[in-house]
C-alpha cells in the first residue's frame, strides 16, 4: 500500500518524527531533511519495502522511510562521516534490525547492500547536501562563518584535506579548481593571493583572503558572502564529489529492483548537470549525435524519467528551512 500524500504530511507535520520537539526560535535538535514528503511519495514507500538512503546524514529522510515502511520495511543508511553515522545510528535505534547503517562512500552501495543480504532494493535516494550540522559544528572545517583549522573532509580519515588543496597544489591547479568547481570568474586572481599568503592554516583566513580579492559585496543581489563559491570548490574536489555522484547513479540503477525507483536531490548547478545528463542518457534507447542517419550505438536505456520538471522546495518549506532553497530533485524509475 502506498501511503497518500496527505497521510505523509500528518505524520511527518508539527513535532519532529522520531519525536524532537523543535524549540521556537532555536536551531533544530537534528538536520532538517529537504523534501521529505515529496521523496516518500516519489519513491512509492510502502510496508515491507526495502530502501536505501544513500547519505544519510543524520537520518532525517532515513527516520522517514522507516517510518512509512512500517511494520516491515527496512532501510540501509550508508555515509562517509562516522560522526553523522553514530549519531544517525543512536537516533533510530528504536527500529531495531529494520535499520541497517553501514560507514562508506555511495559509490559503493552495490557490495554494501550485497553485504547486508540485499541484492536488490525498492527506492534509493541519494541526497547531495551538507547537513546543518556538518555545517555548524566545529571540526569540519567546511564553514567560514568559524575560524578553525582547514579540514572539509567528510571521511576524517580521507587522504586529502582542504589544507593540503591550498597550501600544496600549484596555483594553476588551484586556480582550476576553484573555476570548475565553484564557478567562479576570478579564480585565478583568488589563487594568485593564496599563493602568495601561504601557509593558509584557518578556515577564517582564507574566507579574509578571497573577501580581500573579491570585496564584500554581493553580485548575484543576495548577501552571501564572497568566499562561498571557492569554499564549495575545495569542498567538491576534497571529496572528490562529482565523479563520485556519477559512480553512485551507475550503482544506483544496479541495485534497483524493476520499477523501483531512484531519486536524487542536488543543490548546485554541477551536480544538477551530471544526474540530469545520466537520468536522459539512461532513458533514451539511442545516444548517437543527431547528424547520425541511423542509430549505431546500441545503448539501451534502463530508466523511465517520473518528473520532466525538477521538484523544489514549496515556498513554505523555504521559509521554515531557508537552507532547503537551491534544493531540485529528480526521480526515474528501473524499467
Amino acid at each position: 500500500m502506498v501511503l497518500a500524500v496527505s497521510t505523509i504530511e500528518k505524520l511527518f507535520s508539527g513535532p519532529w518524527s522520531d519525536g524532537v520537539t523543535q524549540p521556537v526560535g532555536q536551531s533544530p535538535a537534528y538536520h532538517q531533511p529537504v523534501l521529505l514528503s515529496e521523496t516518500l511519495e516519489r519513491l512509492l514507500v510502502r510496508p515491507g519495502g526495502i530502501y536505501l538512503d544513500a547519505t544519510m546524514g543524520e537520518g532525517g529522510h532515513t527516520s522517514a522511510l522507516l517510518q512509512a515502511s512500517d511494520p516491515d520495511g527496512r532501510v540501509l543508511g550508508i555515509d562517509r562521516d562516522f560522526r553523522s553515522l553514530a549519531r544517525a545510528a543512536d537516533r533510530l535505534e528504536r527500529f531495531g534490525s529494520r535499520f541497517m547503517p553501514i560507514q562508506g562512500n555511495y559509490t559503493q552501495m552495490v557490495a554494501m547492500a550485497n553485504q547486508q543480504g540485499l541484492d536488490e532494493v525498492d527506492g534509493i535516494l541519494m541526497d547531495l547536501g551538507l547537513s546543518s550540522r556538518q555545517l555548524d559544528t566545529p571540526g569540519y572545517g567546511f564553514s567560514f562563518q568559524t575560524d578553525e583549522t582547514l579540514d572539509m573532509r567528510f571521511d576524517p580519515n580521507g587522504p586529502l584535506s582542504a589544507d593540503d588543496v591550498v597550501n600544496e597544489y600549484s596555483e594553476e591547479d588551484l586556480a582550476n579548481v576553484i573555476f570548475q568547481y565553484g564557478e567562479e570568474l576570478r579564480s585565478r586572481r583568488i589563487a594568485r593571493a593564496i599563493v602568495r599568503n601561504r601557509p593558509v592554516n584557518s578556515t577564517g583566513q582564507l574566507a579574509s583572503l578571497v573577501a580581500s580579492v573579491l570585496g564584500t559585496g554581493s553580485r548575484t543581489g543576495r548577501r552571501v558572502h564572497p568566499a562561498t563559491r571557492t569554499f564549495q570548490a575545495l569542498r567538491i574536489e576534497v571529496n572528490d564529489e562529482l565523479n563520485s555522484v556519477e559512480a553512485g547513479l551507475s550503482a544506483a540503477v544496479e541495485l534497483l529492483a524493476p520499477f523501483g525507483r531512484l531519486a536524487v536531490i542536488s543543490y548546485h548547478s554541477l551536480e544538477d548537470r551530471i544526474v540530469k545528463t545520466f537520468l536522459q542518457r539512461e532513458s533514451t534507447d539511442c545516444v548517437c549525435p543527431p547528424r547520425f542517419p541511423v542509430c549505431v550505438c546500441e545503448h539501451e536505456g534502463t530508466l523511465n524519467l517520473i518528473n520532466r520538471r525538477i521538484i523544489r522546495p514549496s515556498p513554505e518549506e523555504v521559509t521554515g528551512n531557508p537552507r532547503s532553497r537551491s534544493a531540485r530533485m529528480r526521480v526515474a524509475e528501473l524499467r
